[in-house]
């Protein structure tokens, strides 16, 4: 007998469908999946239980699905509409019933991007700049020395060497397996002293937060080549493969990238002290599985049920910390996920903290994020700011930027450096 779609169990085609988006490796496609089934479970939960008699549980879940996909990714839209149509044919049902029902499921769908924003398709904006000679390689590759690293958290690092030869057959490729972190800098610094005029580093974000330093220090031009676990930086100026990193290379497109600095150690995307470098290490753990946004509630709730808040001076002024994120230009969305940066050259320090001295302080914060309120809230302060001074009242501070963590000096300044990143990467415009 041929089964019949009406009693096609929906759950199990959801779940097979955010299977499917996931196994794509798109990260917008994972977001969709997972955004899709958290308001399928928010409707099934909160909603059809208490209003069951009104609404279509099933239809309800599967509208939330769809609806939630289409936010992050329009084009799931068609086909994912067009599955929930076969599953609930019901020829005899009530209209208005239907209608709710799909209200009900495509409003929480909306309602999720309350506490967990859609970030923008575009990319980051930054200017393009015209490269001087001294810092462009030939199109083959030529003066160019990529160093790649072995220990990063990608699949096709391989894969992404063999197209880098192919491309740029004369190009100079060094792999490193580092026991220590002065291994990718003790071959970035040789490729200098031989006479690179630009360098290239296949790895995630610490990888290419030391590769800047070096950039920067030699007044070189920088290609980034993503295999990390999150590749952030990446992302914003949007190299997405190899391929896409060789044809920034080729056609000479570059661009100019604010680059902060934390206790005299560079950064590219965010710093942090407090319990934020273990609010970051929990989160990391758990986004893989569940996306990052809800990830860093669970990691938030974890953090403040067991640490303690830090005394710390914020410019001279004393104040009690559980937590603070340090943002190289603005980040958004408010709070304590930030995201994504409109700009990469604003000239702006993003500083937010949690402070730990007001009554009922971690109470307050939870429910804060969980009800999207964290700006109005009195336990959560945000700045953007050119500079910020540091000091630890009890001790040196731990710091953590873009993912790697040291030991603080006793008085710690954070500030933009006076010159730019240069970075080959797609034209703005054409992203």
């Amino acid at each position: 007998m041929r089964p019949d779609p009406e009693r096609l169990p929906p759950v199990a085609v959801w779940a097979a469908a955010s299977l499917a988006l996931y196994a794509t490796g798109s990260r917008t496609l994972r977001r969709a999946a997972l955004r899709g089934l958290v308001a399928a479970a928010f409707t099934r939960l909160l909603l059809v239980l208490p209003f069951g008699r009104r609404l279509q549980a099933e239809e309800t879940a599967s509208a939330a699905f769809v609806a939630g996909a289409a936010l992050e990714e329009p084009r799931t839209a068609p086909g994912m509409a067009a599955a929930a149509a076969l599953l609930h044919r019901t020829g005899g049902q009530a209209a208005g019933r239907r209608m709710l029902s799909i209200a009900v499921g495509v409003g929480a769908a909306a309602a999720s991007t309350r506490v967990w924003p859609v970030p923008p398709r575009k990319g980051s904006a930054v200017p393009k700049i015209t490269l001087p000679e001294r810092l462009e390689p030939n199109a083959d590759g030529r003066g160019l020395t990529i160093v790649a690293n072995a220990a990063s958290g990608s699949d096709d690092r391989d894969g992404d060497l063999d197209t880098l030869r192919e491309l740029l057959p004369a190009a100079a490729f060094v792999e490193i397996d580092p026991d220590n972190g002065d291994e990718l800098r003790k071959a970035l610094d040789r490729a200098v002293q031989e006479g690179a005029v630009a360098l290239g580093v296949v790895g995630g974000d610490g990888s290419v937060n030391t590769a800047a330093q070096i950039a920067l220090e030699a007044d070189a031009a920088l290609m980034v080549v993503p295999a990390g676990t999150f590749n952030h930086l990446a992302q914003a100026v949007g190299i997405a493969s190899a391929e896409a990193a060789v044809a920034a290379v080729k056609a000479g497109e570059a661009l100019a990238l604010d680059v902060a600095s934390i206790g005299g150690h560079v950064f590219l995307n965010t710093a942090s002290f407090g319990s934020y470098v273990e609010l970051v290490d929990t989160r990391r753990r758990l986004e893989g599985r569940i996306g990052k946004w809800p990830a860093m509630v669970v990691a938030l709730i974890r953090v403040l049920r067991h640490s303690d808040p830090i005394a710390v001076e914020i410019d001279g002024e004393p104040r009690v910390v559980w937590m603070a994120f340090i943002g190289n230009c603005s980040y958004h969305p408010s709070g304590f996920a930030p995201t994504w940066r409109e700009r990469l050259d604003d000239g702006l320090i993003d500083l937010r903290y949690v402070s730990g001295d007001q009554p009922w302080a971690r109470t307050r914060l939870i429910l804060a994020v969980l009800t999207g309120r964290l700006g109005r809230t009195k336990v959560y302060r945000q700045d953007r700011v050119e500079r910020v001074r540091l000091r630890g009242i009890e001790g040196p501070l731990r710091l953590a930027r873009d993912g790697e963590t040291f030991e603080g000096p006793e008085d710690v300044v954070v500030e933009k450096l006076a010159r730019r990143l240069v970075l080959f990467a797609p034209d703005p415009a054409t992203k």
